[in-house]
């Protein structure tokens, strides 16, 4: 019998999946708007997880993605994160993630500046920035560790390693009423 699970289910942006195990959520994934089956990719990003109904916590998140989804201003900061298999770099980018509230942005080098130095042992400074952009597009947990809520500098989009891109993460920034810099300067 397995101990890692996952459960496709639907939001107001199409379906979604999570997967989970005993430590908490191993994996989130966006709709897939690019085709392709969404159980085969999570079969992919979790050996091992098998289809099965919701447990307490697992129903849970779905409930909070599922509100932040349709425009509630949920942190969703009360999931449980499984990061036995996540390093110190990206534990540490991830919690700052974490923390930018719904709505609002940082840039890259806004993280990057607000990583604890025992993290950044032996990174020359002018690599930090572009190395946070690779730890989020990592991120196995969209929408919970909000990487579409990290923005280049300058009012740049940055990427976005979820299906749909850069036109997904500006979808969701809307979905929670971010005020992106190019609405502020009237491009859009």
């Amino acid at each position: 019998m397995s101990d890692r699970y996952f459960h496709l289910f639907d939001t107001s942006v199409g379906t979604c999946a999570i997967a989970w195990g005993s430590g908490g959520l191993l994996a989130v994934r966006l709709p897939a708007v690019e085709g392709g089956d969404l159980a085969d990719k999570m079969r992919r990003a979790v050996p091992g997880a098998i289809p099965g109904g919701p447990d307490a916590e697992a129903a849970s998140a779905i409930a909070g993605i599922r509100a932040l989804l349709s425009g509630e201003k949920r942190d969703l900061l009360e999931i449980r994160l499984d990061m036995a298999a996540t390093g110190p770099f990206d534990r540490a980018v991830y919690a700052i993630a974490r923390a930018i509230p719904p709505g609002q942005t940082l840039t890259y080098g806004q993280v990057a500046k607000r990583l604890p130095p025992d993290v950044l042992t032996g990174m020359p400074p002018s690599i930090v920035p572009r190395a946070v952009g690779q730890s989020l597009g990592r991120n196995p947990w969209p929408i919970l560790v909000p990487c579409h809520r990290v923005m280049a500098a300058a009012g740049g989009t940055g990427g976005f390693s979820a299906p749909g891109g850069v036109d997904t993460k500006l979808t969701l920034l809307r979905i929670e009423g971010a005020v992106l810099p190019a609405q502020q300067l009237g491009l859009f």
